[in-house]
């Protein structure tokens, strides 16, 4: 084959034909000493086949012996079943040993260890029984039999076991050492064969690689932003004379080329600079929107309780239930567009409960347990009030017993956790999943009610806080109680 035609052959053809060769030498050397050194390894795994019978035998004891001390212990039929299972496999490993009588000291112990087997499967089997019969002194008597003789078993055939060892390590030396042969000579071939095929290689792929390293230095240089720089013109018909002419029209245009992607890329960055604003605005305008909600009918409801207050009782009561109001419609106001710490919220909260004590008598039994070294932490705000007003309007409302409810606030490291959990009406897993996925029926809140709901609390957290999935919602049923989890981003407070 001349010159020339060497040079035009693809180079994926160039390699198949000098590795191609290499591989069918050590292919046919391989497959020689394969055949030797498997038929090696089979003669020595069946050297010590009897040792793996032992050894799976033992196990199986094991496991019957486990198996019997499960169902005793508390007598289940899926406990009962492995026991069968178990012991039935033991009895299979058991018919390998032999029963005959004989002076060699291994078939011996064979004979002793299967008629000591056929007494101790009798003694599990009657323990099954008296346990089924409940029979309690029974069962444990024969289960410290069967543990005593399960015992002895293991002891004679680790004694069998230690016997066969020994008869089979003469034969695996002796095969050991012709494998030790086989493998020093299959080294030595590997490694010849590895310096002649590294020979062919490195004389055939030099011609290759020379094109190859000229190029990534042209590349390098492009890369540094020389675009005078050219390839060797080549009539090679190979890869390497493709790449290189494709390599020096590329360069002719590449300056070209980045000066009309460095344009489009910073028209893109505007465009993403845009949407990220309209984003932000539409956060804005969402925010804004539901914590502007609040519905009159509470207020005049309220402010009627205490005219009503007023007439009944002296004018103090009445400041104070009157100040209450303010406060928290003060707050609500204030607090509509901002976030807020959790002592002011609380407040709130108090505030409400106050309220609704004076309006119902005193009916609404709150509790709260909170860690005072949260109340400086940040979080939306008008957040807790209005899920101890649900808990109130659809958990405690109208029914036939006291109804409680109970605020707790705990915090990790950079965790703050709210449980708000009343012994109320409850929800069906419907519900649940209707409130957290919005579909709730905002529409349908009581009048009676600040009508902040907890669509909008859901929503505005998701928005405060980016993330979603903070609002858990458990209940066991009808009349069961409700408890609400939030596990909010700890921002602020001390740690």
């Amino acid at each position: 084959m001349n010159k020339k035609r060497w040079k035009d052959i693809p180079l994926a053809r160039k390699v198949m034909l000098a590795v191609g060769s290499i591989m069918t030498m050590m292919l046919a050397i391989n497959v020689i000493l394969y055949g030797q050194v498997n038929k090696t390894i089979k003669r020595m795994d069946t050297v010590y086949s009897s040792n793996v019978n032992l050894t799976e035998l033992s196990d199986s004891l094991q496991r019957v012996q486990e198996d019997l001390y499960a169902y005793l212990s508390v007598k289940s039929s899926d406990s009962l079943e492995s026991y069968y299972r178990s012991k039935q496999n033991y009895v299979n490993l058991l018919d390998k040993l032999s029963s005959q009588i004989s002076s060699n000291p291994s078939r011996l112990l064979e004979k002793n260890i299967k008629s000591m087997s056929e007494t101790y499967a009798s003694i599990t089997e009657e323990a099954v029984t008296a346990k089924r019969s409940r029979n309690v002194e029974k069962y444990k008597e024969l289960y410290d039999q069967s543990r005593k003789l399960y015992g002895y078993i293991n002891f004679y055939i680790n004694e069998l076991n230690s016997q066969q060892f020994r008869n089979n390590s003469s034969s695996y030396q002796t095969l050991r050492e012709m494998l030790e042969y086989l493998e020093i000579s299959s080294l030595v071939l590997m490694v010849l064969m590895m310096g002649l095929g590294a020979m062919m290689l490195f004389g055939i792929t030099k011609g290759m690689i020379e094109p190859l390293t000229n190029l990534a230095e042209t590349a390098n240089l492009v890369g540094k932003g020389n675009f005078n720089v050219k390839m060797p013109r080549t009539d090679a018909l190979d890869e390497v004379g493709i790449v290189t002419r494709a390599f020096n029209t590329m360069v002719e245009s590449l300056e070209e080329y980045i000066i009309r992607t460095k344009e489009s890329m910073e028209k893109e960055q505007q465009m993403m600079e845009k949407e990220l604003l309209m984003k932000n605005h539409l956060k804005e305008a969402q925010l804004k929107y539901l914590q502007s909600q609040i519905n009159p009918h509470f207020l005049f409801n309220s402010l009627n309780a205490g005219a009503q207050l007023a007439m009944m009782e002296d004018a103090e009561k009445t400041c104070i239930f009157v100040e209450k109001m303010a406060d928290f419609f003060r707050y609500n106001v204030k607090k509509g567009m901002e976030d807020a710490s959790l002592e002011e919220e609380l407040t709130a909260v108090d505030n409400y409960i106050y309220i609704l004590n004076v309006r119902f008598a005193g009916d609404i039994h709150f509790t709260k347990a909170v860690d005072e070294s949260l109340m400086d932490c940040r979080i939306p705000s008008m957040i807790l009030q209005p899920i101890v007003e649900n808990a109130v309007n659809h958990g405690i409302r109208n029914i036939d017993w006291e109804g409680k409810i109970l605020l707790e606030i705990t915090g990790a490291e950079n965790q703050i956790l709210i449980r708000i959990k009343d012994n109320g009406k409850g929800m069906s897993q419907e519900r649940i999943r209707e409130v957290l996925s919005g579909n709730s029926g905002e529409a349908e809140e009581q009048s009676d009610s600040t009508g902040v709901g907890m669509n909008n609390v859901i929503s505005r957290l998701e928005l405060y806080y980016d993330q979603k999935n903070l609002v858990e919602i458990n209940s066991q049923g009808v009349n069961m109680g409700t408890e609400i989890i939030l596990r909010l981003p700890r921002t602020g407070g001390k740690k």
